[in-house]
């Protein structure tokens, strides 16, 4: 008998927790994981939490070495995907070696999306997505300020963060009328904007990037559509991304703009080949259509769905999104995604370093952030997981202990909890 191969391209969250999953679930095929980074798999988000020196220095990996080697799942690191063969069920890298591929994990993730004015090319114009643009930009900040940041989202936050900690100058540039509205609502992104003005960063909100002016290759202005020009030693862009489909494309599979659509299981338009993590595009009970989820959490559950699936026991992946940002040494932390027919609850004493937001939706918990709130998202988790019936006076007062919520609940008969 022909002995089952399954090659993973893309070694980050989701084609990592894969590969795990799928050995630890007895695939008794060939795994073969393929990344284009020569590093040791490592984690991505604290690159805008802290950023590092270029190189491998701090990187956290996902996995120690020794457990791809236990595990018997071959690592080409510093290799590119050429083709995809569906035809032959083949694989073929940069440097000629072609693998079989029964089956064909696509984790190829997201790239920044560029700013298409005039300079934005140059040298000090920079985006955050691996471990050498950390170290790229950790070089320009150790030179001084002032930084400018093109996009009010988590990384250009946590990125604005870290510079003011180091006594750089920062001021972000946002489209909308207010970073992380899209995604917290107005209400409580007006407390995470506060907080980072309080430490001294410049927010100009509803203007966008006119152009970068500045000697051949290296940016000194930023000129906004308002025609103010900012000063700036470096810029960080950072307004979104694009996935990365390149390869589905030329495989026939099916993309849309989000990526790769797959079904429940991850599975692609060609039966033989799956896509996970921020390059698929799926349905999922938090989103209102078919759509990517940009997180880290998510990505490592969706990944080892995916495996599971692949070892012979499907698993959809349903979880609520869950994601965390780190700034000025407190966490945001929020999980679910709130929708516009949701009733917002902000909890007694909201100040920009520390509130609990809900998200009600039909009596009960749909969507909760919290900044330097840990203990209470615990729980929060808890009472969602659980569906138990709250109200909104409940939520609002400080005083209401939520653990007792969620005994109350657990004491009751037929409860998933009691149970």
């Amino acid at each position: 008998m022909t002995r089952s191969s399954c090659v993973i391209v893309g070694a980050s969250a989701a084609g990592v927790s894969a590969a795990v999953r799928m050995r630890r679930m007895d695939y008794p095929g060939t795994i073969t994981l393929v990344d284009v980074d020569p590093r040791l798999p490592y984690e991505r988000p604290p690159l805008s939490k802290a950023l590092l020196d270029e190189g491998t220095a701090g990187l956290v990996p996902i996995q120690p070495a020794e457990t791809y080697r236990d595990l018997d799942i071959d690592l080409r690191l510093g290799a590119r995907v050429v083709e995809v063969d569906p035809a032959r069920l083949t694989v073929r890298l940069g440097d000629g070696d072609v693998l079989k591929s029964g089956r064909l994990v696509l984790a190829t993730g997201v790239r920044p999306r560029k700013l298409t004015v005039k300079g934005a090319d140059a040298t000090n114009v920079l985006s955050l997505r691996d471990a050498a643009d950390a170290g790229r930009i950790g070089a320009h900040l150790g030179r001084g300020g002032p930084l400018v940041i093109v996009g009010g989202g988590f990384i250009g936050l946590e990125l604005a963060a870290v510079a003011v900690d180091r006594g750089i100058e920062v001021t972000v540039v946002e489209a909308q009328p207010q970073p992380l509205t899209h995604v917290l609502g107005p209400d409580v992104a007006a407390l995470v904007t506060g907080l980072h003005r309080e430490h001294g960063v410049r927010l100009l909100s509803g203007v966008t990037v006119a152009g970068f002016l500045g000697p051949a290759g290296r940016v000194e202005e930023v000129r906004l559509s308002d025609g103010r020009r900012l000063p700036a030693a470096a810029v960080v862009v950072g307004v979104g991304v694009e996935p990365r489909h390149e390869l589905a494309r030329s495989a026939r599979i099916d993309t849309d703009d989000h990526g790769i659509p797959v079904n429940e299981f991850g599975q692609t338009s060609r039966a033989w080949i799956y896509a996970t993590g921020e390059v698929a595009s799926q349905f999922h009970p938090d989103l209102p259509r078919r759509g990517r989820i940009e997180h880290w959490d998510a990505a490592l559950r969706h990944g080892a769905a995916v495996g599971s699936t692949l070892a012979g026991e499907p698993v959809r992946y349903t979880d609520p999104p869950y994601a965390w940002s780190d700034q000025y040494g407190a966490t945001l932390q929020l999980i679910g995604r709130a929708r516009p027919t949701d009733e917002l609850v902000l909890r007694e004493g909201a100040a920009p370093g520390r509130f609990l937001a809900f998200w009600l939706r039909h009596g009960r918990i749909g969507a909760v952030a919290g900044m330097d709130a840990a203990r209470e998202i615990g729980v929060v988790k808890r009472l969602m997981a659980a569906g138990v019936l709250v109200g909104r006076e409940q939520l609002t007062r400080s005083d209401t202990n939520l653990r007792a919520l969620l005994k109350a609940r657990s004491t009751m008969p037929g409860s998933r909890l009691a149970n």
